[in-house]
Order: structure tokens, then C-alpha cells, then sequence
């Protein structure tokens, strides 16, 4: 059976992800043991589609492609109602260094100021991509989005999750994502509803026995 490969080097994702596929009969691997495997380190992908979609659709190509192996990759983000969606596709480098939470979320509170409480509403919104030119997808790609709607507060609160977490308050948990922690927040989050849109498709495709 070939292993799966994680297209992701964002630690919090590959935690989630992997907690997704607990007790599936599949073998999945992450980018650090595909380069173990190879002996090489693979290229980080360049996202500058316009879209999550486009984004994930991209790595999920580019790794696959690489490895021979087909590739499970991640897009996503915050998008604020009040901004207009940002930031949207590039939450990750909202304030100019990838993957810097603690400036990026400065930086939203910052755009945020004075806006009231009914007007902070936002989403994150989570585009999954499987490839596999080496498998039957050919030049396919297999693709699913989930959102999970929740408002900007004025002030983090909590100390779990990763990204914007301690920012997005949850209505449908009662608290913020930092503070639900992964197990909570992953039965309803963004990732969880793509993966469960996206899961039969890739079940039948890689026949995984639960």
C-alpha cells in the first residue's frame, strides 16, 4: 500500500489531520519522513493562487508529483466579514511573516479597532486537495472546502490551537477555538467539515478499511 503524504509543514494542521485518520487502515507520512525516505528535502510550494482551493490543489500537485505518492494538502484561513475577507489567503502572512501568530493576530485586532462587537462576525474556511498523477487521478484533483462561522473578539483568550484561534469565539462550542483545545474544536472545525466532505471520495479512491 503507498503511504499518504501530508503536504504540510504547519505542525498544528498535521496534528489535526492526523487526528482525523486515527484508526483508518492507511499508512500516512508527513513532509519530514518523506525527505527521510527520499534523502532529500522538497521544495516548499509557492501559494499564489487566488483561492484556499487553488492553493491546496497546488502543493497537493507539486508533492505528489515529486514523491510518486499521492498527497493530501491543506489551504486555510480567516476571512473577516468587516475586511472585506481578509485576510483571507494569506492569513498566514497577514502582517508580513509567514506563519508569525503573534503579529498576525496584533495586526488583526489592529484593523479591527472600534468595530463593534455585532460587526466582527467571520469565518475560517479550510480547502482540502488530494492528487495522484502516479495513481488513477491522473491529472485530477480531488477536492472538498468546510467553514465554520464565529466572531473576532476584542482580546485572545485561551492557549490551545494555533493561527488566529484565540481570537475566533465559537458559537456552537461557547467559547474560542484556544480555549476548546484540539479535541473539541476538532469535531466541528473548518478542517474537520472538508475532511468529512472530502473522506468517502477518498476512501473509495485508496480502498482505506476503517
Amino acid at each position: 500500500m503507498r503511504p499518504l503524504v501530508f503536504a504540510t509543514r504547519n505542525r498544528g494542521k498535521l496534528y489535526e489531520l492526523r487526528a482525523l485518520f486515527d484508526g483508518l487502515d492507511l499508512e500516512v507520512i508527513d513532509l519530514a519522513e518523506v525527505a527521510a525516505r527520499l534523502g532529500r528535502e522538497l521544495p516548499d510550494t509557492v501559494e499564489d493562487a487566488p483561492t484556499f482551493a487553488g492553493n491546496a490543489a497546488k502543493k497537493a500537485a507539486e508533492v505528489a508529483a515529486a514523491t510518486g505518492w499521492p498527497a493530501l494538502a491543506d489551504d486555510s484561513g480567516l476571512e473577516v466579514d468587516a475586511l472585506g475577507g481578509a485576510p483571507g489567503v494569506y492569513s498566514a502572512r497577514y502582517a508580513g511573516q509567514h506563519g508569525d501568530d503573534g503579529a498576525n493576530n496584533a495586526k488583526l485586532l489592529a484593523a479591527l479597532a472600534g468595530v463593534p462587537p455585532e460587526q466582527r462576525t467571520a469565518q475560517f474556511r479550510c480547502a482540502l486537495a488530494v492528487a495522484d498523477p502516479a495513481g488513477l487521478l491522473r491529472d485530477g484533483v480531488m477536492t472538498a472546502e468546510g467553514v465554520v462561522k464565529g466572531v473576532i473578539l476584542d482580546a485572545p483568550r485561551g492557549t490551545g490551537g494555533f493561527g488566529y484561534d484565540p481570537l475566533f469565539f465559537c458559537p456552537e462550542l461557547g467559547q474560542t477555538f484556544a480555549e476548546a483545545g484540539i479535541g473539541p474544536k476538532g469535531q466541528l472545525s473548518h478542517r474537520a467539515r472538508a475532511f468529512a466532505a472530502l473522506f468517502p471520495h477518498l476512501r473509495a479512491y485508496l480502498a482505506i478499511e476503517q
